[in-house]
């Protein structure tokens, strides 16, 4: 459902980004032949600027021939805050070693095109003089050995730039580079504490700030109360019609209602929490139910609103999630769709249909969803507050991803899980929050299992914007370990994968 305009903090549009297409050659098959590899080129990154599957513009530059001019534009890249990648080919023959110090330099996400010009082979007409021009097939293995020599991280796309899956995959690996760069940049804002007792929301703030360039910090919560109280009655009265202009608001909240100064102090709490959060240049934040200070109510209708916005969100505290959640946002961008902050709740568990149902307290996303959510009051039952306003609807059907982040003490890691939203077996009539119901892959039992097996964290986000693959490309630009759960896990070979895992990142961290 649509809000209010993205500010600058937490923009989730793709048009404020650039990949930068490089192409590598060299003088020793003469003018003419740069002159045909400059054009050839352009066409490339022409073919691809055309495909809706690539989101990303790619900007294209001069043909790189010599590694002073390949060091400069890694460097050039490496300073241009719009620029979240490169992508790379050889059309001829480049000679790796002139790679070596631009590569060796280059901090940007590295997506290697391994394409050529020509589609198929002129078979009447093929001559030495064709063949010394398109040698993509030589010089990119050439380049793909300096890479490796190098142990640089990247993406290798095959084939020729019609083929509809070589665009799938580069607008994969360009969603994957705007969710890195949004968290590079990324300030985080924590009112108060984590739900205290709980193991899962902890986690290393400086370590995340290391290896994901996220800030992490903590405010007062009485501090944002303050920022609730002051809002004016003007604004929260322009707010609470956009409310009933946007959504099916229950008649007790309604002007005359029972409980319309519940609707107008969760007003309030959008106008303060919006205000504070754009002032520190924040686009994620927690909140926690045991740490409400001065507010009146758990903030649960303005957490939808905000993270409808493009923010990321982790209640109790938790933040790691909120990481995420901000990551899909960006990383979903302009596809139908949507990304929220979820929890595993409960299962159905009628043999051969399980399923699991995913809600939280309030605050679930309405991007989830194209129907119209209800606005409606209920007691919370922890907390000790108010009775908090919030937004209740079904998550529309669909394949989606559940993805958490969890502190392993030594790294990061992330578990993902492909998913099958489904509609509700029956309606819910009692469960006054918003919720999605899912069947997991491969099935029920497999996934639980690995998802204990791997530690997995129980907050999550669910995107049913971007899949698997987008998530693998975060995973590799943020050299962060994946653990995927879908159609061809078995515990058997899960469980492999995990000490395989953990004796890679121990030698790895030791080096």
């Amino acid at each position: 459902m649509p809000t209010a305009a993205n500010t600058s903090a937490n923009n989730t549009s793709l048009d404020q980004y650039e990949v930068w297409f490089l192409t590598g050659s060299q003088h020793l098959y003469g003018e003419d032949v740069l002159k045909q590899v400059a054009a050839q080129s352009q066409e490339i990154a022409n073919v691809l600027n055309a495909n809706s599957n690539v989101p990303v513009k790619l900007v294209w530059k001069p043909v790189l021939t010599d590694s002073d001019a390949i060091r400069r534009t890694a460097l050039e890249a490496n300073s241009d805050d719009s620029v979240i990648g490169v992508t790379a080919w050889m059309h001829t023959f480049s000679p790796a070693k002139m790679w070596i110090q631009g590569l060796d330099a280059l901090r940007k996400p590295l997506l290697h095109l391994h394409t050529q010009a020509n589609r198929d082979l002129p078979w009447a007409d093929i001559d030495f003089d064709f063949m010394n021009l398109n040698q993509a097939a030589h010089g990119d293995r050439e380049f793909g050995y300096i890479q490796s020599r190098l142990g640089v991280p990247r993406k290798t796309v095959v084939g020729h730039v019609s083929n509809p899956e070589v665009a799938r995959q580069v607008g994969a690996w360009q969603r994957a580079s705007a969710g890195w760069a949004a968290v590079r940049t990324l300030k985080l804002t924590r009112f108060g504490d984590n739900m205290r007792n709980v193991a899962v929301t902890e986690g290393d703030k400086t370590e995340a700030e290391l290896r994901f360039g996220v800030s992490v910090n903590t405010w007062s919560v009485n501090e944002l109360a303050d920022a609730v109280h002051g809002a004016a009655e003007s604004d929260v009265d322009a707010l609470v019609a956009e409310y009933e202009r946007l959504y099916d608001v229950v008649d007790e909240l309604k002007a005359g209602g029972d409980r319309h100064e519940s609707l107008r102090y969760s007003a309030r709490i959008e106008l303060g929490l919006r205000g504070f959060l754009e002032a520190n240049g924040s686009a994620a934040f927690t909140t926690s139910f045991e740490d409400l200070g001065a507010l009146r109510q758990l903030p649960g209708m303005a957490v939808q609103r905000l993270m409808a916005d493009g923010y990321g969100f982790g209640a109790e505290g938790d933040w790691k999630t909120a990481i995420l959640v901000r990551a899909a946002k960006v990383m979903g961008g302009d596809l139908p769709g949507g990304a929220s902050l979820m929890e595993d709740y409960t299962y159905h568990l009628e043999p051969g249909s399980e399923k699991i149902l995913g809600a939280h307290m309030l605050e679930v996303c309405p991007s989830l969803t194209a129907k119209k959510p209800r606005v409606e009051i209920h007691p919370l039952g922890i907390g000790g507050k108010e009775d908090p306003v919030r937004m209740v609807f079904d998550t529309d059907a669909g394949p989606g991803i559940v993805v958490a982040l969890s502190d392993m003490r030594d790294r990061f890691r992330l578990v993902a899980n492909v998913v099958d939203v489904v509609d509700l077996d029956q309606p819910l009539p009692n469960l006054p929050v918003a919720r999605a119901l899912w069947e997991p892959k491969p099935n029920f039992a497999t996934s639980a299992a690995a998802w204990l097996t791997a530690g997995a964290a129980h907050h999550t986000v669910l995107s049913t914007q971007v899949g698997l693959d987008v998530f693998e490309d975060f995973a590799e630009i943020a050299k962060t370990e994946l653990l995927t759960i879908d159609e061809g896990t078995t515990i058997k070979q899960f469980k492999k994968e995990l000490n395989w895992n953990a004796a890679y990142y121990k030698l790895a961290g030791g080096l």
